[in-house]
């Protein structure tokens, strides 16, 4: 090749391949900072795509156990209001027991009952009261009826736990307790066995909370698994290996170095066909 003044052929090239290495080294400053292998679509088309998925996955896998973890804080509320009405009607059972027996006065009964009628008005108060999110939970009126909680990442059946509000039903009346007394020892023996009834039938409430709590307590435990195994599997397509790509930046430095100094010597090519004319 000839020495030429107008072009410079070889500091041409030179910057070609200097151009390149500098555009390593911008992705693996861009990969570093950013911690992700997968900067731009074109770093791994396919690799974005699915990348992508997992982390709606994730997201999704999260909320779900946000609803099934809010599901449990329902049922513990729903609970706590069934364990104050378990409380008083033990009470109420202890008080028809002492007002059944002739060694209580007729006054003194009166006494006894007076306290009697005030737990009847708030075993019921407590099943009018005891909502979630504005919806009654122990009346069996629910205006949801069956109440869903979605605990997957995806749509389906299979990704719902459903829960009859309308089973439940702690009024004083449903449990058979509205409108008794203590008044005479007659009626206080009567009671014993109304209220051994509502007392079963709140455990059965109580037992069908616990099943759900628990199934729900598994299902949060499922969820947290489930998110980290795939969050692990999006990590290992999008996320940098730091180490790697450490490496690959410092081999482009030197090469980027080494590209420099070769432009330096390929600009003073022009200044030999000078010296040749001079």
């Amino acid at each position: 090749m000839g020495l030429r003044i107008k072009t410079n052929v070889p500091s041409v090239a030179v910057q070609k391949e200097l151009s390149k290495v500098s555009n390593r080294a911008d992705e693996s400053f861009a990969k570093l900072s950013s911690g992700k292998r997968i900067t731009k679509s074109a770093d791994d088309a396919a690799g974005l795509g699915i990348a992508k998925k997992m982390e709606a996955e994730v997201r999704g896998y999260r909320m779900a156990k946000r609803n099934a973890s809010a599901g449990i804080s329902m049922v513990q509320v729903a609970e706590g209001g069934l364990d104050e009405s378990s409380n008083i009607l033990t009470r109420m059972r202890e008080l028809s027991i002492q007002a059944a027996s002739d060694t209580v006065g007729e006054r003194e009964r009166g006494y006894l009952n007076l306290e009697y009628e005030q737990l009847v008005e708030e075993v019921d108060r407590i099943s009018k009261t005891t909502t979630f999110s504005g919806s009654p939970l122990l009346t069996g009126e629910n205006e949801n009826g069956t109440m869903d909680f979605h605990v997957g990442a995806y749509a389906g059946e299979d990704n719902k736990i459903s829960f009859d509000a309308n089973f439940t039903n702690a009024t004083a009346e449903n449990l058979g307790v509205s409108g008794t007394s203590i008044t005479n020892k007659e009626s206080a023996a009567e009671n014993l066995a109304k209220i051994d009834e509502a007392i079963d039938q709140v455990a059965g409430f109580r037992a069908n909370f616990g099943a759900i709590q628990s199934r729900l307590q598994s299902t949060i435990s499922n969820l947290d698994t489930a998110a980290v195994n795939t969050d692990a599997a999006r990590s290992g397509i999008e996320d940098v290996d730091v180490a790697e790509e450490s490496a690959k930046l410092a081999s482009v430095n030197v090469m980027k170095n080494a590209g420099i100094s070769a432009l330096a010597q390929a600009n003073n090519i022009p200044n030999s066909a000078l010296r040749l004319i001079g």
